[in-house]
C-alpha cells in the first residue's frame, strides 16, 4: 500500500470544516496530521471532532514539520499569500482557498515563488472540478455553440452580506466584497470554459451602500453570522457591475451581496453563434440551439452525485504525487485575479483599464 500524503490544515473555520477537512477524511490517499488556527478552540475542536491530528496555533509548526507534504490554506484572504509563500519555500505543496490574494500584485508574488520553488500552488477555484462546468467546457471546446462572443454573469442576492462588520466586510482583510468573494467563482468559470482568454480592457464600478448603517441593516439570512461585529468595519463592495473585453468573448456582469430586489439570480449565459447555454450556479444547465429548422433546447443528464470539493481534494492529493499541473494551478487562475483587480482599479479611478 502506498504511503499516504500527510496534510496540514491551516485555518479551521467554515470552509475548512464544510469542505476541506471532510474531503481529506474521505480521501484514502491522505492523512491529516495538523489542525492549525490562531483561535486555539477551533483547532482543538477539529481534533476532537475528527478524532485525530495535532492542534496548534502557529502555522510555522506545520510547515516546519518534514513529515508534512502538503497544506490547505483556509484562512482569511490577507493571510493567503503570507502562508502560501512561506509554505512553498519550506518545500510544501499548497492548496490555497480562493481568492488567491487580496490584490493582483500579491497573487503575482505567489506565482513568482511557485515558479522559483517548483512546488505546487493550486487555488481553490472549486468549480473547475464541478461536473456541470466541465460538461459545458466540453460542449464549447467541441464547437457545438460555435463562436462564443459574449458571456453574461449574474450573482445577485437580496440581503446576504456575510459576517457583517467582520473579516468579510473589512477591505484590509478581505481585499473587497461581493466581487472577490462571489465574483471570483463566476469569473473563473467563464475564463475556464472559454479557454482562459487574455483580458484586454475592463470598465467597472463597485458600490458600498446597503451595509454601511450596520445597526439598522435588515436581513433574512447571514452566512458566517458568528463573525458579525456591528462595531467593526464595512468598507467593501456590496454591488458591482462591469464590462470586460478579452481576446475571446466580451463579458458583462452584475453582482450583489445585497440589493433591494427580493429575487436571487445566480447564473451564467454563454452566447454563441450556433447555440447558447444558461448555467444555474451550483446546478444544472440548459442548452439552446436549433435542429431540423426548429428551435431546440435540452438539459443534459450526467452524474449529479459528483462532489466538486471531493474532486478538488482528490486531484490535489494526486498531483502531490504525480506533479501534474491541474486546472486550478496559479498559472491558470492568475487571469481571474487580474480581471478582479482591473474592475476595482476602474471603479476607483472612474476610468477604463486597458491592458
Amino acid at each position: 500500500m502506498a504511503k499516504k500524503v500527510i496534510i496540514g490544515i491551516i485555518g479551521c473555520g467554515t470552509i475548512a470544516n464544510d469542505a476541506h477537512i471532510p474531503s481529506y477524511m474521505d480521501c484514502e490517499d491522505a492523512e491529516v496530521k495538523y489542525f492549525c488556527d490562531i483561535i486555539p478552540e477551533r483547532a482543538e475542536a477539529a481534533v476532537e471532532r475528527y478524532g485525530r491530528g495535532i492542534a496548534c496555533t502557529d502555522y510555522h509548526d506545520v510547515i516546519n514539520d518534514p513529515e508534512v507534504e502538503a497544506i490547505s490554506v483556509c484562512t482569511p484572504n490577507n493571510m493567503h499569500p503570507v502562508i502560501s509563500i512561506d509554505a512553498l519555500r519550506a518545500g510544501k505543496q499548497v492548496l490555497c482557498e480562493k481568492p488567491a490574494a487580496r490584490t493582483y500584485a500579491e497573487a503575482l508574488e505567489m506565482q513568482k515563488v511557485q515558479h522559483e520553488t517548483g512546488n505546487t500552488l493550486n487555488i481553490g477555484v472549486v468549480n473547475r472540478f464541478n461536473m456541470a462546468v466541465n460538461k459545458i467546457k466540453e460542449i464549447i471546446d467541441a464547437g457545438e455553440l460555435g463562436e462564443i462572443y459574449h458571456v453574461y454573469v449574474s450573482f445577485r442576492a437580496h440581503r446576504s452580506i456575510p459576517g457583517l462588520g467582520g473579516a468579510f466586510t473589512t477591505k484590509a482583510i478581505a481585499g473587497g466584497g461581493v466581487l472577490i468573494d462571489w465574483g471570483v467563482h463566476f469569473l473563473d468559470i467563464v475564463m475556464y470554459c472559454t479557454g482562459d482568454p487574455e483580458p484586454l480592457s475592463v470598465s467597472g464600478k463597485g458600490f458600498c451602500k446597503l451595509g454601511v448603517d450596520m445597526p439598522n441593516y435588515v436581513y433574512d439570512y447571514m452566512w458566517a453570522k458568528k463573525t458579525m461585529d456591528l462595531n467593526g468595519t464595512y468598507d467593501v463592495d456590496d454591488f458591482v457591475s462591469a464590462f470586460v473585453r478579452t481576446s475571446g468573448p466580451t463579458i458583462s456582469l452584475n453582482g450583489a451581496w445585497a440589493q433591494n430586489i427580493g429575487v436571487e439570480e445566480k447564473y451564467i449565459d454563454f452566447m454563441g453563434t450556433k447555440g447558447g447555454i444558461r448555467l444555474q450556479y451550483g446546478g444544472d444547465f440548459v442548452v439552446y440551439t436549433t435542429k431540423d429548422g426548429a428551435l431546440y433546447e435540452y438539459t443534459p443528464e450526467y452524474d449529479t452525485e459528483s462532489n466538486m470539493f471531493q474532486n478538488e481534494i482528490n486531484s490535489f492529493v494526486r498531483c502531490v504525487r504525480t506533479g501534474e499541473k491541474l486546472a486550478s494551478h496559479i498559472d491558470r487562475n492568475i487571469l481571474t485575479s487580474r480581471l478582479m483587480q482591473g474592475i476595482y482599479d476602474s471603479s476607483e479611478t472612474g476610468k477604463e483599464v486597458i491592458y
